[in-house]
């Protein structure tokens, strides 16, 4: 299948998915007394890996060891690994799924391998070190209508088209 026939297929109506978004995260509020977010989820089963690996050494960090020896147990784990599967199941469902590397043609796959990696450890350790990521300050904090989300929403947008210019020659065909 080809590039423009996978921009053809039709995606779900953005109105409605925003009416289902804004309810999951109300649901979230009202159920589970917080928001919606991933970078939590994401220590805890780096904590579960350092667990097996080093028990010991795990336990007594100061950063998963007060997450005992049963990080798992934890909402946005789960919140996590349902968003993974419900956006597999999707894209398997609107025949979207096709094992491949975007990238220009001006940038090899290496390049477009290094720079996500990059920018994935950068989007992580940002996370953590803010002790959030973008969807919890952006959906979660917004909803409860804190400045601080609303400036880094703001923020988040500048500091993507910023990028998005800087690193265009690697996309523009």
């Amino acid at each position: 299948m080809e590039k423009h026939d996978l921009l053809k297929k039709k995606y779900m109506n953005p109105y409605l998915a925003g009416i289902g978004l804004g309810l999951t995260l109300l649901v979230s509020f009202l159920v589970l007394g917080a928001g919606l977010g991933a970078s939590s989820g994401l220590a805890r089963i780096a904590a579960c890996i350092g667990l097996c690996v080093a028990k010991t050494h795990t336990l007594s960090s100061e950063y998963f060891g007060k997450w005992g020896q049963h990080p798992m147990q934890y909402y946005l784990v789960f919140m996590l690994v349902g968003t993974f599967i419900g956006g597999l199941c999707s894209a398997l469902l609107a025949n979207r799924t096709k094992l491949q590397i975007e990238r220009g043609k001006q940038s090899s796959v290496g390049l477009r391998i290094v720079f996500a990696f990059i920018g994935g450890i950068l989007v992580g350790f940002a996370s953590r070190l803010a002790q959030g990521c973008t969807s919890g300050q952006a959906l979660s904090g917004t909803a409860l209508l804190l400045t601080g989300s609303f400036v880094f929403l703001i923020c988040i947008f500048v500091g993507g088209y910023a990028t998005a210019k800087l690193f265009r020659r690697q996309w523009n065909d």
